[in-house]
């Protein structure tokens, strides 16, 4: 997602990407040197480049300083994401062709005495001519070598900074650091440090300084695409916090109502758990048709199932799937194994509530969720999500299989119970040497439930439950048995 508009938000500099002024609370305060630390291809040029194209796209002259690629280079680069480099002003330090030819009039490895006074000096005259308001230098390492020791290096540095800053410029730049080559004192000198990091395929922003102002902690996914960089915030239960709502929300089926004493409300999460086949997404299908005839949104997340096949699959029992995607009170979206990461699906979901307004959101399921997410210890991604949902007055659906057919009873077998407001449970029984579904409820925050269990049947034509099987024994143990005379 390009661009974060293009105006000042309560006296911030927006930095070009939507992810980032979030996690900075708005955006750099304006005035100030930041350092954007990371290895190669960890994305420090591109988002410099979204920082100054912000600030052009606003009418600001804004400056690229660059000391290791050429502005041909970078032009091209920026082309190829898409950038409009035409309000950005280049200074090139970077080493030209002909630097072979001047090694004749001193050392190659001496060049600091030589060099730092004209490039100190061009930098004043573009700085004095352009006047800008955002500069962007990439890199500040390359000032080492510019220098005879570390203490003259952070004394120029200190004194760079504070020459750009005293005009009101903020001001981006980056470092290379290694461990033979640490950046500690550019970290010390800098209001603020923005760490990219690449590690076993996952891309990850942290802020570990930001002086003045609060910011959004722990370490957020983010991607290079072809139209530059895409941060995706860690979702916190507490953005957004509205008033929990007690609405009821029906099943359409008299007797799944009666079972939930008037259905399941809203703003709460709700497992539907069982084995394989019993019905769960059936069942979590039949609130959204009964969500769609009251003209709410609702959408599916599916990581196991084919999409064609639940579609199929859903039709054949009566469930207009297809009306309903037409209307726009359905999305069914597929979920690739391992193409998001817990941050990046969460503001796929993020975006379908406040953009969309959807009302009801099914994750088809729980374990393909934890299969299909890249990320390990998913637990917490899972219950920021919910409580985020819970928060925007939205009902959550979570789909549960476990994995035995028959045997000792167990709601889920992964440890996200506590999370439920309400677990709905289907099993299969035997029944007069039939193998039959049921379907019965064991938690209900909000207020009581019926405690049978009733036949559940799916065909052509729906769902179908019966009355209340009173004459049950043994079901908790899995073994259930019909007492004498029913």
């Amino acid at each position: 997602m390009r661009g974060d508009g293009l105006q000042m938000n309560n006296n911030r500099l927006l930095t070009g990407i939507l992810g980032l002024n979030e996690v900075l609370h708005g955006g750099y305060v304006p005035g100030r040197a930041y350092l954007v630390r990371g290895g190669p291809g960890t994305g420090k040029t591109t988002l410099g480049m979204h920082f100054l194209a912000s600030g052009a796209a606003n009418g600001e002259p804004v400056l690229f300083i660059t000391l290791a690629e050429t502005v041909a280079q970078l032009q091209k680069t920026a082309e190829g994401l898409k950038f409009d480099t035409q309000g950005i002003a280049f200074l090139d330090l970077s080493p030209t062709s002909e630097f072979f030819a001047q090694v004749k009039t001193y050392d190659i490895f001496s060049a600091a005495e030589v060099e730092r006074e004209p490039t100190t000096q061009r930098i004043v005259e573009q700085v004095e001519s352009l006047k800008p308001q955002r500069i962007f230098i990439d890199s500040m390492t390359q000032f080492r070598y510019l220098t005879t020791d570390p203490f003259q290096f952070r004394k120029q540095v200190l004194s760079f900074l504070r020459f750009l800053t005293e005009k009101d410029i903020t001001v981006l730049f980056t470092s290379e650091h290694s461990v033979e080559a640490p950046d500690d004192d550019l970290q010390f000198m800098s209001d603020g440090v923005l760490n990219l990091d690449f590690n076993q395929g996952n891309r990850t922003l942290s802020v570990s300084k930001f002086r003045g102002s609060d910011f959004r902690s722990g370490n957020h996914s983010f991607r290079l695409t072809s139209d530059g960089m895409q941060i995706f915030p860690q979702l916190l239960s507490k953005v957004l916090e509205q008033v929990l709502t007690t609405e009821m929300i029906s099943s359409g089926i008299p007797e799944i109502d009666e079972l939930l004493h008037g259905g399941i409300e809203r703003s709460t999460i709700t497992i539907i758990s069982g084995p394989s086949g019993v019905g769960k997404s059936t069942l979590g299908l039949q609130f959204m048709k009964e969500a769609a005839g009251r003209g709410e949104r609702s959408v599916i997340y599916v990581f196991e199932e084919n999409k064609e096949t639940l579609l199929r699959r859903a039709e054949g029992v009566n469930v207009p799937v297809h009306a309903m995607q037409k209307r726009g009170t359905l999305s069914i979206v597929q979920i690739e194994p391992l193409h998001y990461t817990a941050d990046e699906f969460a503001n796929l979901v993020r975006q379908e509530v406040e953009e969309q307004q959807a009302r009801i959101v099914m994750i088809d399921s729980v374990s393909g969720y934890r299969l299909s997410v890249r990320g390990e210890d998913l637990t917490p991604h899972i219950h920021s999500l919910c409580k985020y949902l819970q928060n925007m007055g939205v009902a959550v659906l979570l789909i549960n299989e476990v994995e035995s057919i028959t045997g000792e009873f167990q709601a889920t077998e992964i440890g996200i119970s506590y999370l439920a407001d309400n677990i709905i449970f289907l099993r299969y029984l035997e029944i007069h040497s039939e193998l039959r579904r049921v379907i019965g409820v064991l938690k209900k925050r909000m207020s009581d439930f019926e405690k049978t269990l009733r036949e559940f049947q799916i065909s052509r034509y729906g769902i179908k439950v019966g009355s209340p099987l009173n004459r049950l024994r043994g079901i908790l143990t899995g073994i259930p048995e019909l007492l004498e005379g029913e």
